[in-house]
């Protein structure tokens, strides 16, 4: 394992008259970062480029599952669910500083219920088969209770309980950009495409331009890959201008609340709720994560920070008072954000529904050999990058390597589970100034976490590290705010920024704070 500095300006200077590149990938999120690590490791000179930061996207809103979906077995995606089962066991064990298995409860208010979810569970466990976490099983009224203090107790008769996986995407995420930069990528965030290169017809690059300085780069690859989830349209469209929309974005959004609403580390699954979706109560990092809704918002395709509705706030206050004991309201929430999901689904004309839609994934060729990667979920990033790298041997004329993902350990990966997301860098991130140094008494963060994130983790912004290097937003925004100072002054040691840099890093946060804070202020 590296443990080098990442410094961005070693990094574009590669980007300056250097040979064509094998492999380019754009976008930052899960499928691109995925990809960048499965090019590094079959031995392809790999670059990847992001337009904000790694992750900044749909890729750190997500409900922070890794799991088969059980939902998707009611809409008959077997070989979906399958895959994802498959791929979790994988994530288990190459990322077992961020992987962890977790139990879920469906709970049964209608004994009918007991033996109609409890049936679907073993098929779940039977799809798993010897990659299986624990075998499902029926629990009775008084167990469900003793499991799940915070639940609705009149009229329940019992429940289901299975176990699935949980992680902490954003810091995943992170960990898949320092996997690639291991194994000798070069990835780069805040570095946008403006074009792509054309060379008898085929793509042959692309123009990129440095938000921070201005500078722009003309890169040369062999194999072109789109992985930019929602924007996935946008980019085709660089490469031909009338191409058909491929996606119909849905929004899904999140609401974070205090422990006490759901006391003890056991999730709750609603089966069924009033817009046909699943709906998760999910303790997390010391908080509740209440999700999710599947909102079509096909006109929010270039939006770069979707906001949540009123309605969709409401839909899931609803939906937890029908379920917890003591129901959150608004001045409960201490985090609201939402993402949007890129669903493929060209007939789509009407945009009414999108809650039934398929998550599976799909690797598309343009006429000029750009390789576009689209929809999929976080659980199965690895096998949808497999499958995009192999598309661009074909494509590009790479020399045939095997992929060898299915057993690669992670950065930072530890030989055994545990609860430290920095895994063994750990004793690295001891050594740094500030490591006893609280940023604020309800966090569970550090002065010396930041100087990491900027040293090792390629953190630009503030917003970088409130929200993707440390999930300081997601866990309480009000309380993130009055971190934002404290981070500043280390920014302005560590990078030396100019005072009107400075300037604009802080209103950024603080917009981005209030963004955050919003559902707490809104609606009626």
């Amino acid at each position: 394992m590296i443990n080098a500095p990442l410094k961005r300006e070693d990094s574009l200077a590669k980007l300056r008259d250097t040979p064509p590149w094998d492999v380019l990938i754009i976008g930052g999120g899960a499928s691109g970062l995925g990809a960048a690590v499965d090019a590094a490791a079959r031995g392809y000179r790999t670059l990847l480029i992001e337009a904000r930061d790694f992750a900044s996207g749909t890729s750190s809103c997500s409900t922070k599952l890794i799991h088969g979906g059980v939902r998707y077995l009611r809409q008959g995606d077997i070989g979906l669910v399958r895959n994802a089962l498959h791929e979790r066991s994988h994530l288990l064990r190459n990322a077992a500083h961020l992987v962890h298995p977790l139990a879920f409860i469906i709970p049964a208010w209608r004994n009918i219920d007991r033996v109609f979810y409890g049936a679907g569970l073993k098929l779940y466990d039977l799809l798993a088969g010897w990659q299986g976490l624990a075998a499902s099983r029926s629990l009775n009224r008084q167990e469900v209770i003793d499991a799940l203090p915070g639940l609705r107790r009149a009229g329940l008769c019992g429940g289901i309980r299975y176990w699935d996986g949980q992680f902490d995407d954003a810091r995943l995420a992170i960990t898949l950009m320092r996997t690639a930069t291991d194994l000798g990528a070069s990835c780069l965030n805040y570095l946008p495409v403006t074009r792509l290169i054309k060379a008898g017809g085929r793509v042959a690059g692309a123009v990129l331009c440095d938000a921070e300085s201005g500078e722009e780069f003309e890169v040369r690859a062999r194999a072109v890959i789109n992985a930019t989830g929602v924007h996935a349209d946008s980019v085709r469209r660089f490469d031909d201008s009338a191409a058909v929309p491929l996606l119909t974005p849905s929004q899904g959004i999140h609401l974070v609340v205090d422990a006490d609403f759901l006391p003890g580390q056991q999730a709750i699954l609603v089966p069924k709720t009033e817009d046909g979706r699943v709906m998760f109560a999910i303790p997390w990092q010391g908080k509740v994560l209440l999700g999710t809704t599947d909102t079509p918002r096909p006109e929010l395709s270039q939006l770069e920070d979707p906001q949540p509705l009123d309605e969709e706030i409401d839909f899931l206050l609803r939906t937890a008072a029908s379920v917890l004991s003591r129901p959150p309201t608004r001045s409960d929430i201490r985090s609201a954000f939402a993402g949007l999901r890129p669903l493929i689904h060209p007939d789509n004309k009407d945009g009414k529904s999108t809650a039934a839609l398929s998550r599976e994934h799909a690797v598309l060729v343009s006429a000029s050999g750009l390789i576009t990667v689209a929809g999929g979920k976080w659980t199965t990033y690895r096998l949808m990058a497999e499958q995009v790298i192999d598309r661009a041997i074909e494509v590009a004329g790479l020399p045939a390597v095997p992929c060898p993902t299915r057993t690669l350990k992670l950065h930072a990966c530890p030989t055994q589970p545990g609860n430290d997301v920095y895994g063994t860098d750990a004793p690295l991130l001891a050594t740094l100034p500030g490591h006893d140094q609280p940023l604020h008494p309800a966090q569970p963060y550090n002065a010396a976490m930041v100087r990491f994130a900027i040293r090792y983790e390629m953190a630009r912004t503030i917003e970088d590290v409130l929200a993707r290097r440390t999930r300081a937003l997601f866990h309480d925004a009000v309380a993130a705010e009055k971190m934002i100072d404290r981070i500043a002054g280390i920014f302005a040691e560590e990078l030396q920024v100019t005072e009107e840099r400075l300037a604009s890093l802080i209103e950024a946060a603080h917009e981005s704070a209030r963004r955050f804070m919003a559902a707490q202020y809104s609606g009626g």
